[in-house]
């Protein structure tokens, strides 16, 4: 549950979204029954036969717990407690969640999984999303990793005793019109996955996958026999080794440097590695795959066959017809403040037009309040006696995209990205002698997925406060600040965690050092989405 809530839930009075807050919460324990419970009645758990043998709550929600300060650890053990409830019979997953509470399996997401360690010697190393790619967002380069890189990392896991591995994606797809989160990413979700956007095989990557897959599956009877025996065989060579009996074993060799290729010696063999490779021997003998070496089809050719029939497309039924520029219609109002999209839209429409206009008398000097909103216009004593005017006019918004008309003819167009979607619009305009109209055409490219961070207000009470000397670097430190406030809650040693902080920042806490960690915490929690307070404040007292 990362990203997909439909946007009525925006709408109720006072919820909050992956916190303690139990509007929120009433809402999604409703959902996960009802999506558990179609699971049981169509029988497809592994214990009623069916194919499902893991089954996930939340996603990713470590990289933004911080954010939510106490209120996002008591969430992480209420969507515990709750997944757990519902009975499943499978294991439940959490991804990149180091927190999770036993019996949770915290999970590795990314591009590398080799060294990650289960929350618990009793969990399984599981690797939930091996990126085959990245997704595509407008105006950025079409995302590619190269498929010796990929391969590299699924033989690092297994050589290193992973027991589970899944690729996001292999099948890449299409997020068709409004579904395709934001801000500013494409409909394309090919993800440069083994089998593309439209269903075609990706060579060389998917060749090269099948035939490691091969290679792994050979050694599947040491894989689930024994755990992995490390061998170091030189500077960045290593060899980990899988043994059913003393001479019956599976090897995987390791070049993890990426710059010189190597030859290593294993059980009185020389084995050649290419740099940032690794060679599988399902008998601890022969090599029948190298991570690095590629041997499959590098491409496909599509040869035309004479026999296919001929067809004609049909007309298109598709009409078009010329949009008036500014607010028209019957679902125009005024107001006397700018609005905000998304609350004004209610989710249906992606655009939103703002028209304002003002009357210009030349022999005055203007500064308008309405042009407050959209730059301001100050007449100089030269164009006095013109008919017209230069005028900077200057827009500043969160985003996404903007079409800007000055007198209904089009003057600019604005637009974000997906890592900064606010963006900044200055167009040098001319306006004329009385009435001139500014309409803009503000657009949304799809919803946030993360909630945006109020800081400020809260860093500059907490430098005041406790006389924090975050020096020079002070976007470095207020993160800083944040992560290492994090520590200071269940799961860590408290007292270090405290010392960390009282020394990097140079806090001086007083005689009452309890009331002083409550305090912190309770000004983090004013950094981030409001939490339950009294809940939080009793989490921290115990």
């Amino acid at each position: 549950m990362e990203k997909g809530f439909p946007l009525w839930l925006h709408f109720i009075p006072g919820i909050q979204f992956r916190t303690t807050n139990n509007l929120f919460k009433n809402e999604m324990k409703i959902f996960l029954a009802k999506i558990v419970s179609l699971m049981k009645e169509e029988k497809l758990f592994a214990s009623q036969g069916g194919p499902i043998i893991l089954a996930q709550i939340e996603n990713e929600y470590g990289n933004v717990e911080y954010a939510y300060g106490v209120g996002g650890e008591l969430y992480v053990k209420w969507a515990a407690e709750t997944a757990i409830s519902l009975n499943t019979s499978v294991p439940w997953v959490m991804c990149a969640q180091e927190d999770a509470p036993d019996p949770i399996i915290n999970t590795c997401n990314g591009c590398y999984c080799d060294d990650f360690t289960p929350n618990s010697p009793f969990k399984p190393k599981i690797w939930t999303e091996n990126y085959s790619g990245w997704f595509l967002s407008f105006g950025y380069a079409v995302p590619y990793r190269p498929v010796e890189d990929l391969a590299f990392s699924v033989a690092r896991f297994f050589g290193k005793g992973g027991t589970f591995q899944n690729y996001y994606m292999y099948f890449g797809g299409t997020n068709f019109g409004r579904t395709a989160g934001g801000p500013l990413i494409a409909t394309s979700y090919d993800y440069d996955a083994p089998i593309d956007e439209y269903g075609f095989t990706r060579q060389p990557k998917y060749g090269h996958l099948r035939d490691l897959h091969l290679a792994i599956k050979q050694c599947e009877e040491f894989l689930v026999a024994a755990d992995p025996k490390h061998q170091q065989l030189g500077a960045n060579l290593e060899a980990h080794v899988y043994y059913k009996s003393s001479n019956h074993c599976a090897a995987f060799l390791s070049n993890y440097g990426s710059k010189s290729d190597a030859t290593v010696k294993f059980k009185g063999r020389s084995y050649f590695l290419p740099a940032w490779s690794v060679s599988i021997l399902p008998d601890c003998k022969n090599v029948v795959v190298n991570t690095a070496k590629i041997v499959s089809q590098r491409n496909v050719e599509f040869t035309p066959n004479s026999g296919l029939s001929e067809f004609t497309i049909p007309s298109s039924a598709w009409s078009w017809y010329e949009e008036k520029v500014g607010v028209d219609g019957k679902n125009s109002f005024t107001t006397s403040s700018l609005l905000e999209q998304i609350n004004t839209t209610k989710d249906t429409s992606d655009f939103l037009w703002y028209t304002t206009s003002h009357y210009l008398d030349f022999p005055q000097t203007l500064t308008s309040s309405c042009y407050q909103i959209f730059g301001s216009v100050n007449v100089t004593e030269d164009a006095r006696h013109s008919e017209t005017l230069e005028a900077l006019l200057v827009i500043e918004s969160l985003g996404h995209a903007a079409l800007v008309f000055v007198n209904k003819k089009p003057v600019g167009f604005g637009f974000g990205n997906h890592d900064f979607a606010s963006f900044i619009l200055s167009k040098t305009v001319s306006l004329n002698t009385g009435t001139n109209t500014i309409d803009i055409l503000s657009m949304m490219i799809g919803l946030q997925l993360f909630p945006e961070v109020e800081e400020e207000d809260a860093i500059e009470e907490l430098l005041e406060r406790y006389n924090l000397t975050p020096g020079a670097d002070e976007k470095k430190v207020k993160l800083d600040i944040v992560k290492t406030l994090g520590k200071l809650f269940p799961e860590v040693d408290e007292e270090d965690a405290t010392e960390e902080l009282l020394e990097r920042y140079n806090l001086t806490p007083g005689a009452d050092e309890k009331k002083v960690k409550l305090d912190i915490v309770k000004t983090l929690g004013k950094l981030f989405p409001e939490v339950d307070e009294e809940d939080a404040t009793e989490e921290v007292r115990i």
